[in-house]
């Protein structure tokens, strides 16, 4: 239940969920008491306007991403953790496995993999039911390593986990049967804050190693390019409320995770 209420309640928080909630209120009030229904649109307009722009967005993008900048030179480890989050089954019309949004994880693991980083990769995460159906994460993850070129018996595959706790707790258990001192962690760089500060709690001896960066300082420094450039990111993008309210999610995640506390 936990799990169900932790990916409902948040919608309510985020800005298309309390632009909806203020146009639902609008819709309500507007014959009878305009005077709310005037404020709850011009809320909701607000609302959508401000998260939308890129220069709000990128900001609160850049203030996560930008905490665990990746080192000039990756040390070694013992092992690569990499998060799920990465893939989509491959359920029909898909031929095969496909990589998300997120699949720069998988990719940026087989390359610290051939740079000798670490010996093994241990992929963890499932998949939740009522999310579509499919293999678990990590099933698909191994699916895209192998037919790379990695090899399968250097993949560790960790299938139960639902949320980024379950990650770190059953990737503590398969660390300890190992007696796997200390692993590089591969996740997009959003995640990375609050993933980071979860498997220090369960004791884990933690290198970050984000990737997926969705603000790099050249994107960042196009805000203010020209005139034109600044006055266009102002305007409202799709593009720019999907990152705004991912980087929203982490802030509300961390919250919930440390009333928790599980970080």
């Amino acid at each position: 239940m936990f799990l169900y209420l932790s990916k409902l309640l948040p919608l309510f928080f985020y800005p298309l969920g309390l632009a909806s909630i203020s146009l639902i209120v609008a819709l309500v009030t507007l014959w009878k008491r305009p005077r709310i229904a005037a404020i709850a649109i011009s809320l909701s307009l607000i609302l959508l306007l401000l998260c939308s722009n890129a220069w709000v967005a990128k900001s609160l993008v850049r203030s996560l991403e930008w905490q665990n900048i990746p080192l000039a030179q990756i040390p070694n480890a013992q092992a690569i953790v990499v998060l799920g989050g990465a893939t989509k089954s491959g359920v029909w019309p898909r031929p095969t496995v496909d990589l998300s949004e997120s699949g720069d994880r998988v990719i940026y693991a087989a390359q610290l993999y051939r740079q000798k980083k670490a010996p093994t990769i241990i992929l963890s995460g499932g998949r939740i039911d009522w999310r579509g159906s499919g293999s678990p994460e990590s099933t698909d993850m191994a699916t895209i390593l192998t037919s790379i070129g990695i090899p399968a018996e250097v993949i560790i595959q960790e299938p139960d986990s639902l949320n980024t706790y379950e990650n770190a707790v059953n990737v503590r258990k398969i660390l300890e049967s190992r007696d796997i001192k200390q692993v590089l962690l591969i996740t997009s760089a959003m995640h990375m804050p609050r993933s980071l500060k979860i498997f220090q709690r369960q004791g884990i001896d933690v290198i970050p190693a984000p990737t997926d960066f969705l603000v790099s300082k050249g994107e960042f420094q196009e805000l203010t390019n020209t005139p034109k450039a600044a006055i266009l990111n102002l305007l409202p993008d799709t593009n720019n409320l999907h990152q705004f309210t991912n980087a929203l999610k982490e802030y509300i995640g961390s919250f919930i995770y440390r009333l928790r506390g599980w970080i």
